[in-house]
Formats: structure tokens, C-alpha cells, sequence
């Protein structure tokens, strides 16, 4: 049976955790140094010129907690979008989701470690919302678009809020605006010309995931580890 996107980058996401635990064991997620090392956002890194943690950064993840329920509700929404929208648009929103995401974080909380996939999978809970409210959707997907997941967005949003939460809610509000604008103003029907964009785009989108990681494992190794 032929894999969808989102089963790939599950396993992506699970395959880095997993690194990060070989290497540093359980104090590996309470380590700064690692977090950098595997790719997380920090802002006078990015300013220094290291760009491609905006990207890595959304494959690494705080715990088991945090990938957990992260890689649930990527299994979960990716799927639905995907279907739905197909492959191309469906990498295309999640990578400039988590971008845009990751761009706040930078300008607003430029001091943190920044690290998770959250705010790409708020990109696809931000299209389908967006979605629910054009008159063009299919029926059968009414139930999973528009005010139906109003509770979700809130919830997640005002426990971000909450003092200690530890929760970077402009990676999620990012994610979530980028992909409610995508989701209300295209239709999920594609035309030809809009599929030959898209295809490019998440083209684009798979070349800056890979070059991304090339370019941490080079600056890994001429600054980070010798």
C-alpha cells in the first residue's frame, strides 16, 4: 500500500525523536545544547544567518508528551487535508504554515529555544475553518471544517495562555492564520493551472525540508560539535 505525505513526515518527526534519545537519553529533552543540535529555532542563531531552523525546528519536539499528541493530531487532520486537498497543497500549506509560525516566534520570543510541528498542523486546522465557510465545500466535509472546530482552536489557544503552560501560541496563531486564509479563499477543486502551481510549491516545499537538514548537519559539524 502506497504511504500518503503525512505518514512520511510522521516519520520523519518520530525518527529525529528518536535520534535525539540515542544520543542524549532522557536528559537529551532537557538540553539546550541538543535541542540546537538537532535543529531547533533560536533567533541569534537564525540572525546569524542559520534560516534553515525554521524549518528543522518544526521536526523536533520537547518530550513524548509533546510528540505524542502532536504526531495524533497530524495523523488526524493530515489525513482529512490530504484527502481533501491532495498531496501538493497539502505539504505546500503545512510548510508555510509552520514558516510563518516559526517567523513570529522569531520576532516575538527571539530569546527561546523554539521546537514542534504545531504550528504547521494549526496551518491545516486553520484551512479546514477557513473552508467552512465558503459555499463551495463538499457536504461530506462540513462536520470536520468551519465553526465545528471553534472548540479546538479556543481551547488550545487560551491553555497557551495559561501561566507556565509553556505553549508558543505565536507559532500556533501563525499557523492558524496562514492556513484559514488559504482555506477560505481557494476552493478545494482544483483547475489546471492552480494544481501546476501547487505541484511547484510542494516541489519547493520538499527541496527546503532536505536542504534544510543538509545545511544543519554542515553547521552541526564546522560549529556545534568539534
Amino acid at each position: 500500500m502506497q504511504r500518503n505525505v503525512t505518514s512520511y513526515l510522521i516519520m520523519l518527526n518520530v525518527l529525529i525523536f528518536i535520534m535525539m534519545f540515542l544520543f542524549g537519553g532522557l536528559s537529551a529533552f532537557s538540553n539546550p545544547r541538543i535541542y540546537i543540535l538537532f535543529g531547533a529555532q533560536l533567533g541569534n542563531l537564525i540572525t546569524a544567518g542559520e534560516w534553515f531552523r525554521l524549518i528543522t525546528s518544526m521536526f523536533v519536539h520537547g518530550g513524548l508528551f509533546h510528540i505524542f499528541f502532536n504526531m495524533i493530531a497530524l495523523f488526524y487532520v493530515g489525513n482529512i487535508v490530504e484527502r481533501a486537498y491532495g498531496k501538493e497543497r497539502f505539504i505546500s500549506i503545512y510548510m508555510l504554515s509552520g514558516i510563518f509560525g516559526n517567523l513570529l516566534t522569531h520576532l516575538f520570543l527571539p530569546n527561546a529555544i523554539s521546537v514542534g510541528a504545531s504550528g504547521a498542523i494549526f496551518g491545516l486546522i486553520g484551512l479546514l475553518f477557513g473552508a467552512g465557510f465558503r459555499h463551495d465545500t463538499p457536504t461530506i466535509l462540513r462536520p470536520v471544517t468551519g465553526t465545528a472546530l471553534l472548540p479546538i482552536i479556543l481551547i488550545n489557544v487560551i491553555w497557551g495562555f495559561l501561566p507556565g503552560a509553556n505553549i508558543n501560541n505565536f507559532a500556533h496563531l501563525g499557523g492558524l492564520g496562514i492556513g484559514f486564509t488559504f482555506g477560505w479563499l481557494t476552493s478545494i477543486r482544483y483547475t489546471k493551472r492552480s494544481y501546476q502551481g501547487w505541484r511547484t510549491f510542494s516541489y519547493l516545499s520538499y527541496g527546503l525540508i532536505i536542504a534544510s537538514f543538509v545545511l544543519l548537519l554542515i553547521f552541526d559539524f564546522r560549529y556545534y560539535i568539534f
